[in-house]
């Protein structure tokens, strides 16, 4: 069987060899945790504890400010020592939470305890969903309960589970399928049940072949649930080409997904849902791949919410003291940490150590119009040109040529033989855009 795909696309090396093999490991909070009040997309959540009052394990310690915003629990008991600005993931300072370990854990009522799914409704659901504060875990924060609450909900009809782990060397949910099988589906079956005209669909890339055989046999018996096996191909696992790939349908960027009847969630948002709805359980932690040629002891780590970068590369086994470079994310879409003194939020995904940095070396030169990058975009734009228009401050022009369509993915830098920092260009290029439309 043709395996299911999109357009276009790149072929990066993958190195999720170091790392795919280890099983996730939990790791113990720290003495001190941060907590920024912006974890997501939308609104900060508003602090509702005050310096020097005690908190309990799953507390929620900041709530949502407005429609789009997700509130802030504690991984832990002890005792608020700050709310101050820290340094946090994208180098700005934030508004924090600081919240002093008593290593105690004492917990909430009502923490951990178990809920039969067939007794609550869709109201409940989503309300348990929004009030334990998850997000989308694929990296782009978007409160899941407002994604699960679209204004269509009887012309959903697809529910697309996000497992292809496209990014080069991530394999935090390559793990989560293969260890934590029976509690994603139990997720998808949750919010399912929020959509009654929807089938759910597990898309898998055929380079995670024990996924997708396990996660075949477990949904077998389930007429609601299917698994598609994708090509390996990045980025299969962006929202746009993941839809293609699994209904032939297209969006763009003035669609939502809803628009064309699907819902898409990752596997890791599955098991939280698992999580809140059936263990009362918010959202406290994380796993995260540690991994890259300079680490250490390549791993996959469960770690709570709010612990420091430094920390978790610590309990991984560190980096190696030739390291140069340390990516949050993957190679393709992360971003080159400056220091690891920030806190890990919902939205960490890695710590990738490498000991050489090709990116620093690189020599740029004059486009030559080989046409690699349109050979390679997914959204089938055309980047030389985009990249002239913004070079020559013609933003209109950059718009007009569907620069706002571009997602960022980085499969036109990747292929550039001139080595033109081509995404980096359109990301100034729609800001630029963005900021003159509000002005008008």
């Amino acid at each position: 069987m043709k395996l299911k795909s999109f357009k276009k696309g790149v072929h990066p090396f993958e190195g999720k060899e170091l790392s795919a093999g280890c099983a996730i490991k939990k790791i113990d909070a720290c003495d001190t945790l941060v907590y920024p009040l912006s974890q997501h997309i939308g609104a900060p959540a508003m602090p509702v504890v005050a310096v020097g009052d005690r908190v309990l394990k799953g507390q929620m310690i900041a709530e949502a400010d407005g429609v789009i915003s997700a509130p802030v629990h504690s991984a832990v008991s002890g005792t608020v020592k700050a709310i101050e600005k820290r340094l946090t993931l994208d180098g700005s300072r934030q508004e924090c939470i600081v919240i002093e370990n008593d290593k105690e854990y004492e917990a909430v009522d009502g923490f951990g305890k178990e809920r039969e799914l067939d007794s609550l409704t869709r109201e409940e659901i989503i309300n348990i969903i929004k009030e334990s504060g998850i997000v989308g875990l694929g990296g782009a924060g978007f409160p899941t309960g407002v994604k699960l609450s679209p204004k269509n909900i009887d012309n959903i009809d697809t529910l697309i589970i996000n497992g292809s782990e496209c990014e080069p060397y991530l394999t935090s949910d390559y793990r989560l399928m293969l260890e934590k099988s029976d509690e994603l589906v139990q997720g998808i079956r949750a919010a399912l049940k929020l959509f009654p005209k929807a089938k759910a669909v597990i898309g898998i890339e055929d380079n995670k072949e024990d996924d997708f055989k396990l996660l075949t046999e477990k949904t077998n018996a389930d007429d609601n649930i299917s698994v598609y096996e994708l090509k390996t191909k990045y980025p299969q696992g962006g929202e746009r080409q993941l839809i293609y790939a699994v209904t032939g349908r297209k969006i763009n960027s003035k669609m939502l997904p809803a628009d064309m009847g699907c819902i898409v969630i990752n596997v890791a948002t599955c098991c939280a849902i698992y999580e809140a709805v059936y263990k009362s359980m918010p959202l406290i932690h994380k796993v995260m791949t540690i991994t890259g040629e300079a680490a250490n002891s390549p791993c996959n780590l469960d770690v709570p919410v709010g612990m420091s970068y430094s920390e978790v590369l610590e309990a991984a086994g560190g980096a190696s003291e030739d390291t140069v470079k340390l990516l949050s994310g993957g190679p393709m879409m992360g971003f080159a940490l400056s220091t690891l003194d920030v806190p890990v939020v919902k939205t960490s995904a890695s710590i990738v150590a490498f000991s050489t940095d090709d990116v620093a070396t690189l020599k740029t030169s004059a486009c030559i119009h080989c046409g690699r990058c349109v050979g390679a975009c997914p959204e089938m734009l055309v980047p030389q040109m985009m990249a002239k228009a913004v070079k020559s401050n013609k933003f209109d022009s950059f718009a007009g040529l569907g620069g706002m369509e571009c997602i960022e993915c980085g499969c036109c830098t990747y292929v550039c033989p001139a080595k033109i920092p081509l995404t980096q260009l359109f990301k100034y290029g729609k800001a630029i855009v963005r900021s003159n439309a509000s002005k008008a």
